[in-house]
């Protein structure tokens, strides 16, 4: 009888401490979004100038700090994703890489296309006042942050470059009409919404095709892996030394294009010559199955997923602080004149800052729809996501191309998706290692012809991509700008009203 007492006393303490716990973990995610929201506001009071516009800094702070956040939660999960998905990175690992890798590229490589995201939207001879200015920036800003929140609240990765150009286009509608936007650079952008997807589904479908058939197919899969795995890492090196040299330091230096073709080169062989004993002394002992193959690819997948990561972060970080950068240059100067937009250390901060907040407080769910949800993941296919997102991008760089990184991402994706999908229904399997069905008589398989036209049915049925997924994705991308145009434009005729 007591110790019946005992453990029932003892089942209440447990009780207690996991509704502790979990009480805990609820009040921690406000309670550090509103102190990152006090140290913005006072980061932003100790900056502002005097004038009559000192308040539009610290307002635009604070919206900048919430654009920060929403891109932390929404867009970094397709970096991270895939490796979470193929279990290479657990949730809490990838969730620490990405937030010390987003702060450091924005901390040392962002801020390159603020201009573009803050001033070459608009015609620098636009009729429009240093107040019209800032609010209309503001409203991009808050209607912008507003969007990607929805999206993350839907599960749906959505670019956020998209979002802040619909928005500043909407908010300049609303502001001044039509003519003041820049219509041809509003062009180049949406061209990005198909070239995108496709561009990196296709790289990443053919990175996964050479994979298997150089590979995977082979009777002996090891000897194929310790002949084309350091190539492929050397390929990865090499494009990743190229994206750092031609993007990655544009804030420290400008590095001409030969010199760039010469770091990947020189990166790309030095990677081979170290990677060929590190994957042979990896593969000794191996057995000849792709989970063991698979393994060889999980340590070159985490350093691919950190470095997309740093990429992101000197990129993206431009889309939460350009238009407070903006701000602070016209408060500051009193014009709205086009022309090199200065990063402040203290804005750039704000935005590093925030995206790593994000990710780590609200980046989880859309990291699992990303690297989970869409189709199955291991650590081959996230590789063939990783790469090839990161030589699409520098592809289009190279190329002037205005693309998306998340759709380049999660187009990669399904191109990986879609060819597994096509590959298994056309019966396409490695020679070497045939399936069991073809050892059984076909008495055992099929009873019946009804059972052999089920299975052939089932057989052809069978979808490795949640099509729910991708209608639902493709949706979201499509109304994205014309929603966060919609809203800006809104935010900036309530705005107007109210300042002006």
């Amino acid at each position: 009888m007591a110790q019946s007492t005992i453990d029932k006393d003892l089942k209440k303490v447990v009780h207690l401490e996991q509704a502790t716990y979990s009480l805990s973990r609820s009040l921690a995610v406000p309670g550090l979004t509103a102190m990152f929201f006090v140290v913005v506001l006072l980061l932003a009071s100790l900056y502002v100038t005097e004038g009559p516009l000192g308040w539009a800094v610290i307002a635009a702070a604070v919206i900048g700090g919430y654009m920060a956040l929403s891109i932390g939660a929404n867009d970094v999960a397709n970096n991270m994703g895939p490796a979470v998905g193929s279990r290479a990175l657990t949730l809490g690992g990838a969730i620490v890489i990405a937030a010390i890798c987003e702060a450091a590229g924005a901390m040392l490589a962002g801020g390159d296309v603020v201009s573009t995201i803050s001033s070459d939207l608009i015609h620098p001879d636009s009729p429009l006042s240093s107040e019209q200015f800032i609010i209309l920036m503001m409203a991009a800003l808050l209607a912008s942050a507003m969007w990607i929140h929805v999206a993350t609240i839907l599960g749906a990765p959505v670019s956020t470059t998209h979002a802040i150009v619909g928005a500043v286009v909407g908010s300049a509608i609303a502001a001044a009409g039509a003519h003041v936007v820049d219509w041809h650079i509003i062009a180049r952008i949406t061209a990005s919404w198909l070239i995108s997807p496709v561009v990196g589904g296709i790289f990443a479908a053919a990175l996964l095709g050479f994979v298997k058939w150089s590979i995977l197919f082979q009777p002996d899969r090891v000897a194929a892996a310790r002949r084309w795995v350091p190539v492929l890492i050397a390929l990865m090196l090499g494009v990743f030394a190229m994206y750092m040299a031609s993007k990655g330091v544009q804030r420290i230096t400008s590095v001409p294009t030969p010199w760039v073709i010469a770091l990947g080169a020189g990166f790309a062989a030095g990677g081979y010559i170290l990677c060929r004993p590190w994957v042979r002394r990896r593969s000794e002992g191996m057995e000849n199955r792709r989970k063991q193959i698979a393994t060889l690819f999980s340590i070159p997948l985490i350093f691919a997923a950190a470095l997309l990561s740093f990429a992101h972060g000197a990129n993206d970080v431009a889309n939460a602080v350009g238009p407070l950068a903006a701000i602070v240059a016209t408060v500051a100067g009193g014009s709205t004149e086009a022309g090199v937009v200065e990063l402040p250390l203290w804005v750039l901060a704000i935005g590093a800052a925030g995206i790593s907040i994000g990710l780590s407080l609200f980046g989880p769910r859309l990291i699992r729809t990303v690297g989970e949800k869409i189709t199955k993941m291991d650590p081959i296919r996230a590789y063939c996501v990783a790469l090839s997102a990161a030589v699409t991008v520098l592809f289009a760089s190279a190329l002037g191309l205005p693309v998306s990184s998340t759709h380049i991402a999660v187009g990669a994706i399904f191109g990986v998706g879609f060819l597994r999908e096509r590959l298994t229904n056309k019966g396409v399997r490695n020679p070497a290692v045939q399936p069991r069905s073809l050892f059984l008589e076909p008495s055992k398989l099929n009873k019946t012809p009804e059972d052999a036209i089920r299975n052939q049915l089932k057989r052809e049925r069978r979808r490795l991509v949640r099509r729910q997924h991708l209608i639902g994705i493709v949706a979201a991308w499509v109304i994205t700008v014309p929603a966060s145009a919609a809203l800006a434009a809104v935010l900036y005729t309530v705005m107007g009203a109210l300042a002006l």
